[in-house]
């Protein structure tokens, strides 16, 4: 497939990261004009109250800005971490806009230039944000038109757009550029009728592979992310941490820490940290503070949280109920019962969560590796006393996330200590600390009880959902008596979690899918129907159908009951809008229980994609992150004590476990855009699990599945 390449966001991203002064950030634009929809300013958002800008904006100067040189700059309150829409957002605002995509220009993640945003997660940049953008950029097209009428002389209907130039269609030397209608004049107006985005028959950029924007820069190491910078007077921060989520500070004596050269301690309450100038020298210091604390520690381990949360009081929540579950179950020839667990998992991006804090008089700037620019500044009001317009939050590139960087602790300790020291404060957490303080994908149990008839159609399905997210625990297949229930935290109750836990890409989903799929196998198999018949027999959804279809004829999938011996498995799911199929092939080593993932094959349903190069990135992506949760992440822990502390001992993917990776993104233009960066993800431990039984007829029932209970499942066998 042929890849477009463009350039223009890299000047301003990295200008404005690196803390230009807003007057040279204005310079650096050009001396346009802003194009006025509302009869208030677009900046007029800068210093509203938090409470008031909590929504994107209905004044549409708040996404883009023309300039006299016809330049087009996109301002979004979205985060660049790898994920591509650095790239694919200009796609979309130059067919709305109907000028080049090299024209666009980007400005991300900063509050106080951007228009408010919840977040970069969800993979709803392009599904949510993009369509608004869209229609901004499409009622800028409207006025713009309406202004080159005016020019022209002549009514809209006779004018078209062409490379951000308004030509009259019977007059083709009757021109006027976007650049000479918005030079030096500030223009307020509104359209009455909203016009429609752009149709996708139109369409020149959208649908194109463009290779992402920044690469050139990451590749060479010209990108900035937040530990690259660099401010006069800065000094480097470690902070005291505990050695338990369980602990409480009952002394400190940092006498040693303030013998080492340089080193300055500060302490407000129990917060106590070493600043220097030399960041060899704050971590040197930091380990002279010696600290006595008292525990309160869950008697729960990685070992035993399963039967812990099974046994604990809990809120139940019916979620679904369709049919009569008892009525299911007699009409029933076989029924199955089974039980799966899923560990706490580590987000473990190559960033550490980082930030930058300075104070110059009374605003507080911080430049922070995270997915909520506006949430930590909302976070900094909070815990400061600072008004938000007095904070702004800049988020420079970002060395991955993953969910785990919607977390911003780091930002407001480093704004902390921005302001207790006076100073410029760099705050880079260790991997040590990233492990303690991240939150991690939640620990669940799900049980479930299924049962077919004699013909194999499901007629029962009982999912129960332990202390994990509901997220894709919908059962999707056509199942006449169902009955989804959650049990989570009671209030007032003994925590489960003594750590923090939250998104791990597709939240949730990857431990849905996962019980799911196998237990839809564990049927198929006991019916004497092949894996992939089964599923379509039981299916009503069009778009899984075609997902399953078109995977199996990609990989040229040949029918046969499990188990064949060959080592084939086959799972699917929904995410972010999104429909997904794998077909994966695995070989067993049988004497060391090692399983080597030979090829996957993913067909996705993802509406119109948007830039088909950067969406199979994010599949590749999403197939290779999924490796690590199916064969080797895992959290150990004690109590409130985390056991993981390093890479030494958290095994993620190797280049070594890649195996062949087949993609397909079906053709739907005329359909709504979906997420990309997270569908491709949550069947991959479902996949392997079950190619693992077609080759070997064992059962895995909890991740990993690695070599040592690959081998224990095969000796019970």
């Amino acid at each position: 497939m042929k890849k477009e390449q463009f350039k223009g966001q890299e000047s301003i991203q990295t200008s404005e990261r690196q803390g230009m002064p807003r007057r040279d950030f204005f310079k650096l634009l050009g001396g346009g004009i802003i194009i006025f929809f509302r009869p208030w300013r677009a900046l007029d958002l800068i210093g509203m109250p938090a409470e008031q800008a909590r929504s994107l904006p209905k004044d549409y100067n708040a996404f883009l800005r023309i300039a006299e040189d016809g330049t087009v700059t996109c301002f979004t309150g979205k985060i660049e971490m790898g994920q591509g829409i650095i790239t694919s957002l200009p796609q979309m605002m130059a067919d709305e806009l109907n000028i080049p995509v090299e024209r666009i220009k980007m400005i991300m993640g900063d509050t106080d230039l951007c228009p408010w945003d919840q977040g970069t997660w969800g993979s709803l940049s392009t599904r949510v944000f993009g369509q608004s953008m869209r229609a901004a950029a499409a009622e800028a097209r409207g006025v713009l038109l309406d202004l080159g009428s005016a020019k022209l002389g002549v009514p809209v209907s006779q004018l078209e757009v062409r490379d951000g130039v308004v030509t009259d269609t019977k007059d083709p030397k009757k021109t006027v550029s976007y650049a000479q209608l918005t030079k030096g004049t500030r223009i307020e107006k509104f359209l009455d009728v909203k016009p429609s985005m752009e149709d996708y028959t139109k369409f020149k950029s959208i649908g194109k592979s463009y290779n992402h924007s920044d690469a050139t820069l990451k590749v060479t190491g010209e990108a900035k992310y937040t530990g690259d910078m660099k401010l006069p007077g800065m000094v480097f921060a470690r902070i005291l941490r505990p050695p338990s989520h369980a602990a409480k500070m009952t002394s400190v004596d940092y006498s040693g820490a303030e013998k080492i050269a340089g080193t300055k301690v500060v302490r407000d309450g129990d917060f106590v940290a070493v600043i220097n100038e030399n960041r060899d020298k704050a971590d040197e210091a930091i380990v002279k503070i010696k600290a006595e604390y008292s525990f309160n520690e869950l008697p729960v381990n990685d070992k035993t949280i399963y039967e812990y949360m099974l046994k604990t009081d809990s809120n139940v929540t019916i979620v679904k109920s369709t049919g009569d579950i008892e009525a299911g179950e007699k009409l029933c020839e076989k029924t199955f019962e089974s039980e799966f667990h899923d560990p706490y998992l580590a987000h473990v991006a190559v960033e550490t969560h980082t930030a930058l804090a300075q104070l110059e008089g009374d605003k507080m700037t911080v430049w922070a590796s995270t997915q909520s620019p506006f949430g930590l500044r909302d976070g900094i009001t909070r815990e400061l006393g600072l008004p938000a317009e007095k904070v702004r939050v800049i988020t420079p590139f970002v060395g991955g996330g993953f969910g785990g960087k919607g977390e911003f602790q780091q930002g407001i300790e480093a704004a902390k200590l921005a302001k207790l020291t006076g100073k410029p404060v760099m705050l880079m957490w260790t991997r040590d600390e990233e492990f303690f303080y991240d939150t991690f994908h939640p620990a669940g149990v799900v049980k479930i009880k299924s049962g077919i008839d004699k013909s194999g159609q499901i007629k029962l399905w009982d999912y129960n959902l332990y202390y994990s997210g509901t997220r894709g625990a919908d059962a999707i297949y056509d199942i006449p008596n169902t009955k989804i229930t959650h049990y989570s935290q009671k209030s007032g109750g003994s925590p489960v979690h003594q750590f923090g836990t939250g998104a791990w890409r597709a939240p949730n989903n990857n431990t849905n899918t996962f019980a799911r799929e196998v237990q839809i196998d564990i049927m198929a198999a006991a019916a004497g129907i092949d894996p992939l018949e089964f599923r379509l027999k039981n299916l009503k959804d069009e778009k899984m159908i075609a997902c399953l279809k078109a995977v199996a004829d990609k990989f040229g999938y040949v029918p046969a009951r499990t188990r064949s011996g060959r080592g084939i498995g086959i799972a699917c799911g929904i995410d972010a809008g999104s429909w997904v199929a794998h077909i994966a092939v695995v070989k067993v080593d049988k004497s060391t229980g090692k399983v080597k993932v030979v090829s996957i094959t993913c067909a996705q349903d993802m509406g119109l994609c948007i830039n088909p190069e950067g969406a199979t990135i994010q599949m590749e992506g999403c197939i290779t992150m999924g490796l690590g949760y199916t064969l080797g992440e895992e959290v150990l822990f004690e109590g409130g004590k985390v056991l993981t502390h390093s890479l030494d001992t958290y095994v993620i993917p190797r280049f070594s476990w890649l195996p062949k990776i087949d993609t397909l993104i079906l053709e739907r233009k005329d359909k709504p855009p979906q997420g990309g960066g997270e569908p491709a993800i949550i069947a991959i431990g479902a996949v392997v699990a079950n190619a693992i039984f077609d080759a070997t007829g064992v059962r895995l029932y909890r991740m990993p599945m690695t070599p040592e209970r690959v081998l224990e499942a095969l000796k019970k066998a």
